[in-house]
């Protein structure tokens, strides 16, 4: 346990699923690092909670391509060096009407990367997953390999764990509420409500919900990051037919495009039921969440009942869990020095929520590579600078 006044060379705050992962990329460079979180390590008040995520490598902008890929190969490393499981493989279905752009952009990367795949007309889908799922005829369906399911809150532990066996120092239940540069010594102190103070090389803030208040408290940059709840929903298979969309047989993770994304996963941590969810939700203020209920439900049963065929329970969800977003306008990350002030000490990862967290992994390789590097290396990260808000940041 870090000790009020100890000094380190980085300190990581905010322990969600990015934060864990760049303390396991620090520590195991050898860096003397600090991990704090606000609230109880593996808490359910963020983003990194919860049974599944998806991971999948179509998307309709390219620079996510090679991201996932590199994930995909630091997931599996990062569990051999764990010796148990939190990403499992399935294929990926995506569809859309035939016009939809994003779709169409899907379509265009894969063929760009040479992603092995097929799209479907409506009546191939039926054919290719016996009647599971069906689509309008003015809709199609592109089949892949690069999908699979993760264990979010498994794997934030995961990283944890591997952070301190290579040395970092975890502190949870650790407010943070100021960092300051060290205008004396140089690198950056870093104050908890507590009354602590702890003293850094570098700062690497990823806090999730809580990034546009924390930045803003201590730079006076004011990022466009909005904090969102969103609901994710478990429904009941219809009996007889629980086993056909469980994970490890033909059925898929899937998104569907259009004015409402919804997306899911085969059947893996509630028997019988399946996960569909609405990708979005309500803004609201992270300390004062409203807990309500889940944004566009009418949509969300109607799309069930057209696309599984009557062989899901649209009426209500059985089970339904609260998470956080944090989501710029354009769904983009924010990955950078934080500037200023700071210049290249404090370096920001958010925005990540909704997609991110397949990333996690590359993600906190980047964010170490900025710390230690003072570049990213062998990604392009210029879509995720802070300088394209520059019209919306207020200084």
């Amino acid at each position: 346990m870090g000790v009020s006044g100890e000094c380190f060379d980085v300190i990581i705050v905010g322990a969600g699923v990015m934060g864990s992962s760049a303390a396991y990329q620090t520590a195991k460079r050898g860096l003397k690092t600090l991990l704090l979180d606000q609230y109880d390590f593996l808490h359910h008040r963020g983003s990194s909670h919860g049974e599944t995520r998806t991971i999948r490598a179509t998307y309709p902008q390219d620079y996510y391509y090679p991201l996932v890929m590199e994930s995909y190969k630091l997931w599996r490393e990062a569990e051999a060096q764990i010796g148990y499981q939190v990403y499992y493989d399935a294929h990926h279905f995506d569809m859309g009407h035939a016009d939809d752009p994003d779709l169409q952009a899907v379509i265009a990367n894969c063929r760009k990367h040479s992603v092995p795949h097929q799209v479907l007309r409506s009546d191939q889908v039926v054919q290719k997953f016996s009647g599971l799922i069906s689509i309008p005829d003015d809709w199609l369906g592109v089949s892949n390999g690069l999908g699979g399911v993760l264990k979010p809150t498994k794997a934030t532990a995961m990283y944890q764990t591997l952070a301190y066996k290579n040395g970092a120092v975890l502190r949870d239940n650790t407010e943070i509420i100021d960092i300051k540069r060290d205008n004396i010594n140089g690198g950056v102190l870093v104050f908890t409500a507590g009354g602590e103070r702890f003293w850094g090389k570098k700062c690497v803030v990823t806090v999730g919900a809580w990034m546009k208040k924390l930045v803003k408290a201590v730079s006076g940059i004011e990022l466009p990051i909005q904090p969102m709840e969103t609901h994710v929903c478990y429904w009941r298979i219809k009996g007889g037919h629980e086993a056909k969309y469980a994970l490890g047989g033909d059925f898929p993770t899937f998104a569907s495009y259009g004015e409402t994304y919804i997306y899911g996963t085969p059947t893996l941590e509630f028997p019988g039921l399946i996960k569909v969810a609405v990708h979005g939700g309500n803004p609201c203020d992270p300390d004062k969440r409203p807990w309500g209920s889940g944004a566009k439900m009418d949509v969300l049963k109607k799309w069930l009942d057209r696309t599984f065929s009557g062989l899901v329970d649209s009426s209500e969800p059985v089970v339904k869990q609260a998470c956080m977003y944090s989501v710029t306008p354009t769904e983009d990350f924010v990955i950078d020095f934080l500037g200023g002030k700071f210049g290249k000490d404090v370096v920001v990862g958010g925005g990540f929520s909704g997609h991110g967290f397949k990333m996690a992994p590359v993600i906190g390789r980047i964010l170490t590579d900025l710390v230690v590097e003072g570049e990213a290396k062998g990604v392009d990260i210029s879509p995720f600078r802070i300088g394209r808000f520059i019209q919306i940041c207020r200084l």
